[in-house]
């Protein structure tokens, strides 16, 4: 009898099926991910994260030396690991969409995930990404305005904003550091919800992603815009907002993947 409603039972779809969306469907998980926020506030955890980093980067940096010319491709590299900070938020919207009580500490169940092993490959696959931009802007820096190290930053600002070296520099590194944003885009924009929804494979997950991508792009290019305007917003008022704005978009990525992947 066992074998038999086993093989009568349905299998799961190998590949998911996946939606078009639209400004719509952006605009409501926006929406959803602020209603997540608000259910169960994380910004003092991530205020904990952010700030520590980032003090010590401004502090090494503040002195000279080679951590300098990184100074910002640092800042400005962590958003591509934004995937693997958000992983306890996509739990917390899972729980709360069915219908549980949640809190802040619900983030850390994640780590009881079956998947967690399949998440930490999939991050492993980020901080890749990452140590290549940090080699990518030394070697640019390198061949541009670095021939002569820089002591002070109003040293290295003066050469990068002053001069045609500076100029080359700035757009060959946001060229850089911009196709490097648009692939974790890709790769990642439903591929983590999905391994901690429903336990796949992180290749399973990334094909996922870049077909929801592909079956989406103008959405999709959407999308990385209000994530790109919403981060730079974040790091005006001395980087505190970022408390507020991570959160926000890493639960609204999660409404997002409900969106595109047919459950």
């Amino acid at each position: 009898m066992a074998r038999a409603l086993m093989s009568t039972a349905p299998l799961a779809p190998a590949v998911p099926e996946l939606r078009r969306i639209g400004v719509a469907d952006l605009r409501d998980a926006l929406s959803r991910g602020l209603d997540d926020f608000l259910a169960a506030p994380t910004q003092l955890f991530f205020l904990g994260l952010l700030y520590p980093v980032i003090g010590f980067v401004a502090a090494r940096a503040a002195w000279g030396g080679p951590l300098l010319p990184l100074l910002y491709p640092l800042l400005a590299g962590l958003s591509l690991m934004g995937p693997v900070m958000a992983i306890g938020l996509y739990e917390i919207s899972r729980r709360r969409e069915q219908g549980h009580a949640v809190s802040w500490l619900d983030a850390f169940a994640v780590l009881r995930s079956p998947a967690i092993l399949s998440i930490a490959a999939l991050g492993l696959m980020l901080l890749g990404i990452f140590l290549f931009w940090l080699v990518a802007a030394q070697v640019i820096y390198g061949s541009t305005v670095g021939a002569a190290p820089h002591a002070t930053l109003g040293a290295l600002l003066h050469d990068v904003l002053d001069t045609p070296a500076g100029l080359r520099m700035l757009l060959l590194g946001n060229a850089v550091g911009g196709a490097l944003a648009v692939l974790v885009l890709v790769l990642t924009v439903v591929s983590f919800p999905m391994i901690l929804d429903r336990g796949v494979t992180p290749g399973l997950a990334i094909r996922t992603s870049i077909r929801a991508v592909a079956l989406n792009p103008g959405a999709m290019a959407l999308w990385g815009m209000v994530v790109v305007a919403g981060l730079v917003v974040g790091t005006l008022p001395l980087f505190i907002g970022l408390a507020v704005v991570v959160p926000v978009l890493g639960h609204a990525t999660w409404h997002l993947y409900r969106k595109v992947v047919v459950a």
